[in-house]
């Protein structure tokens, strides 16, 4: 017994130790893909970290390598969870519409369709934007064709589905609202009490080794040609601080609503644990005259995904200038 007290601080270190070895690594993203693959994962090897660095604070002889491991393993927690978390604005800074967004990665065998439809007609959000919409998913989609008649549903070869976009206010040039990248991607421009702002659907694969690395490749050039307003929204497979969700932003010259919580865990997982264990890997960007006022997670509809829901405005076109004009004067 008293052998297996003193190896116990050894184990406990030596894991600590190793563990800290993928937690720095996934912060060098931009020297190979499999590294961003690994900052996914970083307030999840933070907090080990500090797990097992903490009961070597008690131990004489190890708590030098206790405090590093847990200061480090702390530090990356900290540096994600302070995050923004959806921003809340003054008064004076919106117009006076308020508009909803609904962002749903459905998963294309969601035995519950009917759950999703009841939260849409409940919140009743002005778009809805949509990943994973298969063929089983059209005729249930139809069945609120009345509620969102603007529409654009992406249907790629693929068994697992595109995006979509619905809405309940039209789209400006219907024409142009097109799908790209095999359906992983839409864009539609939507006319906002008269402010047109272009909405973007996306659903990028799975990190290295699979194939979100190349087609990050594929979707940065068409994001690099969303119109001055827009919004951004989907399933990345990637959290915010990623270099992956990082390229999305700066392609489309977007800001991150941060840090919305975890979105995804497998499916048997009950709603709670998907809540505080998960991967926060459903993100949202905007840009322009688009004023983000807060961002929430909703219940759990049947898919490995939780809804977020988005709250937002529209700045007058004139006072976005004089915004502008504002942070160029203090530059």
């Amino acid at each position: 017994m008293s052998d297996k007290r003193h190896r116990l601080p050894t184990l406990l270190a030596l894991s600590a130790t190793l563990l800290t070895v993928p937690l720095v690594m996934g912060y060098w993203g931009t020297v190979h893909p499999a590294f961003d693959s690994l900052a996914h994962f970083r307030v999840h090897l933070g907090a080990l970290v500090v797990v097992l660095a903490l009961p070597l604070l008690l131990v004489q002889g190890w708590r030098g390598i206790g405090l590093t491991a847990a200061v480090l393993g702390g530090a990356a927690v900290a540096s994600v969870t302070a995050l923004p978390a959806g921003e809340v604005h003054a008064e004076g800074e919106m117009g006076a519409a308020r508009y909803r967004l609904l962002q749903l990665n459905l998963r294309y065998d969601n035995r519950t369709p009917r759950e999703v439809l009841s939260l849409i007609g409940r919140e009743q959000p002005d778009v809805v934007t949509l990943n994973e919409a298969s063929s089983a998913w059209l005729p249930e989609l139809e069945l609120i064709e009345g509620a969102y008649p603007h529409r654009i549903v992406c249907q790629p070869p693929s068994p697992i589905g595109g995006v979509a976009i619905l809405s309940r206010r039209p789209f400006l040039h219907p024409s142009r609202a097109q799908c790209f990248d095999r359906g992983s991607l839409a864009i539609a421009t939507v006319n906002f009490g008269g402010a047109a702002v272009d909405i973007a659907a996306i659903h990028l694969g799975w990190p290295w080794p699979f194939e979100q690395a190349w087609q990050i490749d594929d979707v940065v050039p068409v994001l690099e040609r969303l119109s001055s307003s827009a919004i951004a929204v989907g399933d990345l497979n990637a959290a915010p601080w990623s270099l992956t969700a990082r390229r999305v932003a700066a392609a489309g010259g977007l800001t991150s609503a941060g840090n919305l919580g975890p979105t995804w865990l497998v499916r048997s997982a009950p709603d709670l644990l998907r809540r505080f264990a998960g991967l926060p890997i459903d993100n949202v960007f905007t840009k322009g005259r688009v004023v983000p006022i807060a961002t929430r997670r909703l219940e759990s509809v049947g898919s490995d995904h939780l809804p977020v829901l988005l709250e937002f405005a529209v700045r007058p076109e004139k006072e976005a200038a004089e915004v502008m004009q504002a942070r160029i004067a203090g530059e």
